[in-house]
């Protein structure tokens, strides 16, 4: 057992569209990420993701969506061993939501914190453990990385114009480089790749 001595890093994980979205102008239709979100590429691009991490980090409506569907899988008939290894995970790593109208936490091993997420962040890099997994929350990734506490950016892009909708980056944002460290692509032209920053 290697001892842990590297500080924490923070990680997050994105699917966009060709040009650039994170969400269609309808943010309800996710029609546009199912025949991409279930390719081996995709899969096990999330499996590498949360393999080393020990603390998920997510906005509320994010929580309440993944949270509200991840643990069904578990058990599911004909679940991919992937996707059943990422809900138990989900299930059973230390969570923290980030949400100024929740009082408690509807989930076992969940933390609530009303805070700007830069503080939260700095608090939890102060832990002992793994990485910091921001799983699919545009509002908590768009905090970061303004802030520049983005450790390992990961994406996957799809090969879909949306025509419109959010963009996860903003204008504005603090100027800096970024490693390769990995490049995959797969089923139906679905590409994952993994930048660290440069510090």
């Amino acid at each position: 057992m290697t001892e842990q001595t590297a500080a924490r890093r923070v990680v997050t994980n994105m699917a966009l569209s060709l040009d650039g979205h994170y969400a269609a102008p309808d943010p309800l239709d996710m029609g546009w990420v199912m025949p991409y979100a279930v390719t081996d590429v995709a899969r096990d691009h999330l499996t590498s993701l949360w393999e080393p991490a020990t603390t998920a980090l997510l906005g509320r409506v994010n929580a309440e969506g993944f949270l509200g569907f991840w643990p069904t899988v578990i058990g599911m008939e004909g679940a991919d061993p992937r996707d059943e290894g990422f809900a138990k995970w989900l299930v059973d790593t230390d969570k923290v939501v980030l949400s100024s109208t929740l009082d408690e936490a509807p989930w076992e091993r969940t933390t609530i914190v009303s805070k700007p997420t830069a503080e939260v962040v700095a608090d939890l890099k102060a832990t002992e453990g793994g990485d910091i997994l921001v799983l699919a929350s545009a509002s908590v990734i768009k905090a970061l990385l303004a802030t520049d506490q983005v450790d390992r950016l990961a994406l996957t892009i799809f090969p879909v114009f949306l025509g419109g909708g959010p963009r996860l980056f903003d204008d504005g944002l603090p100027t800096g480089r970024w490693t390769l460290v990995s490049q995959t692509a797969g089923e139906h032209g679905t590409v994952a790749v993994v930048y660290d920053r440069v510090r």
